[in-house]
């Protein structure tokens, strides 16, 4: 479904990621994890199409989107939700949802969407009237969730979902996450809690100073001594 071969990125003459290859089967939830500084951002900025690729190519549903401006991408079913959830925080919880489906000219799809993302979100439709920028962290992530759910994609890409957040709401936002998922979503979900990720994973990539490491189902992952040890903050049994 979405597929990237050999990118490289370059900030300058300064190489960020090498040779990166990854894919999202339709109805999957893929993970990228690593530590800070693993060039996470920079992967998440190169499928957004903030970045360009110094070599590498990426591919939607059989369609070359190497070259397609960050504005195309919402035409094409992918919607990204931003490290830092980047809110209008002046405006309502409502506000905000309309923004994820402002390109689409029609009433009876903005209801339509909003009508399933407060099935999704109960909480977001008792908040609605509320000015976004005073909710807890984790109720912000959910309108950031919600927003672009309101587009109706195709592949959510989701950019450390569990950033500034309590342990107790990291958790509330990984379980809807998974519901999401179950409900037929792709996702791509880019992490540096590595453990939390690999709960919800059905498959999993390990990226570390901009190279793709290992690659893996959660189980097999966390069997391995180098990779237990790294990044999971214990050794494998």
């Amino acid at each position: 479904m979405l597929r990237l071969e050999g990118v490289e990125i370059a900030y300058g003459d300064a190489p960020a990621l090498f040779d990166v290859s990854v894919h999202v089967d339709r109805g999957e939830l893929v993970a990228i994890v690593g530590p800070n500084g693993a060039g996470k951002t920079t992967l998440v900025n190169a499928i957004a199409r903030l970045l360009p690729f110094r070599k590498g190519s990426m591919h939607f549903q059989g369609t070359d989107v190497t070259k397609i401006s960050p504005q195309a991408m919402g035409a094409h079913g992918i919607a990204v939700i931003p490290e830092g959830r980047r809110l209008f925080t002046q405006m309502t919880v409502e506000e905000n949802l309309d923004m994820g489906c402002y390109r689409r000219n029609s009433r009876a799809f903005r209801d339509q969407s909003l009508a399933e993302v407060y099935a999704l979100f109960p909480i977001l439709r008792e908040r609605r009237h509320q000015i976004s920028g005073t909710m807890s962290g984790g109720q912000q992530q959910m309108v950031a969730i919600a927003r672009a759910l309101m587009s109706r994609p195709e592949v959510l890409l989701i950019d450390e979902p569990s950033l500034g957040l309590a342990p107790i709401m990291v958790s509330q936002v990984f379980e809807i996450i998974q519901k999401i998922h179950r409900g037929g979503m792709s996702i791509l979900l880019i992490e540096q809690n590595v453990n939390k990720s690999l709960d919800v994973a059905e498959r999993a990539y390990v990226l570390d100073c901009g190279r793709l490491i290992a690659e893996g189902a959660p189980s097999e992952l966390r069997s391995r001594p180098e990779i237990a040890g790294a990044y999971l903050g214990h050794a494998s049994p």
